[in-house]
Parts: structure tokens; sequence; C-alpha cells
């Protein structure tokens, strides 16, 4: 009995590499097929879409009325950071 393993795991190995493989292709083909023939974006970034500057204010610091919580937080710093804490505009 242990020969006929022997003899099916490189084949169970194989089916399963080139399964794997073929997944692989298919999925990035999906990748590449939505990014367009010019590599750009399939929709172009309008100015209502750009955030470039714009603070985000994460669900969770917002109290029940939609307001930014006044509750003591618990932050994390890193060593190396030097910069000052970014506060949104109320």
């Amino acid at each position: 009995m242990p020969t006929l393993l022997a003899e099916l795991f490189p084949l169970l190995y194989g089916v399963c590499f080139l399964f794997l493989l073929w997944q692989a292709f298919r999925v990035m083909g999906r990748g590449f097929r939505a990014m367009g023939r010019s590599g750009a974006p399939p929709m172009p970034v309008t100015t209502a879409d750009d955030r470039r500057g714009k603070v985000t204010i994460h669900p969770e610091l917002l109290d029940a009325n939609g307001q930014l919580t006044r509750e003591d937080l618990l932050t994390v710093r890193f060593s190396d950071d030097s910069g000052e804490p970014v506060r949104p505009v109320e």
C-alpha cells in the first residue's frame, strides 16, 4: 500500500500545481483586462473623487450624534515620529 501512495503523490502534486497555476493566470488576466489597453484605470478620476489633502474621520471616532468624540483615546507613537498630530477641522 505505501508504494501506491508513493506513486500517486507526485501525480496529485503535479495536478494541484497545474490547477493553481491556471487559476493564477486567470486572476491575473482579469486584472489586465480591467486595466484596459492603455494601462490607465478604466474610469477617469474626477475632482469629486480626489481625496488628496483631506483628513478622513473614521466612524469609530464619532459619538451617537455623529459628532467627534471628546473621550480620551488610546494612541500609539513610534520613536522616529517627530511630526505634529493632525487634528480634523471642525
